[in-house]
């Protein structure tokens, strides 16, 4: 049995569309916005209750490169990867620190969202159901501190 298990899946909505970049050694990786709805009945006034929460993910490798292609704001995707952390001192000196979603596993699914355009639109509309994507697929470099621009 494992000892320790760092696994995340989430199922919702891009706040915005992935920005794709590339390392100093050319490893590209992108980044977006998740946010996921927490839906409940009020126990003492019996009302709908609704949070919402945001995550940050980041994706690697050819996966960035098919995100960057095929997601857009608004669209519904199921996300699976890890949790990661990564500290750095910022313009003023000072530490800080934010925790993401390391994404492994992506898969599109519904439709495109009403109004997304160019290219992004045709590209996702080929995917009428769920498409997945996985990075076991993409080649499996090690990923260091250093190869992270900021």
């Amino acid at each position: 049995m494992a000892k320790s298990v760092n696994k995340v899946i989430l199922i919702g909505r891009l706040g915005k569309d992935p920005e794709l970049k590339y390392t100093a050694s050319g490893t590209p990786f992108c980044r977006f916005s998740m946010a996921t709805d927490d839906v409940w009945n009020d126990k003492t006034s019996g009302e709908r209750q609704e949070k919402t929460e945001w995550h940050n993910v980041v994706v690697w490798d050819r996966l960035a490169e098919i995100c960057n292609q095929y997601l857009t704001k608004g669209r519904l995707v199921y996300i699976e990867g890890s949790l990661q952390t990564r500290e750095w001192d910022d313009q003023e000196g000072n530490k800080r620190r934010t925790t993401e979603i390391r994404a492994r596993d992506m898969v599109m699914l519904g439709s495109a969202p009403e109004g997304a355009g160019g290219q992004r639109r045709a590209a996702s509309a080929e995917s009428a159901g769920a498409s997945t994507v996985s990075s076991s697929s993409t080649s499996t470099s090690t990923i260091t501190d250093d190869d992270i621009p900021f």
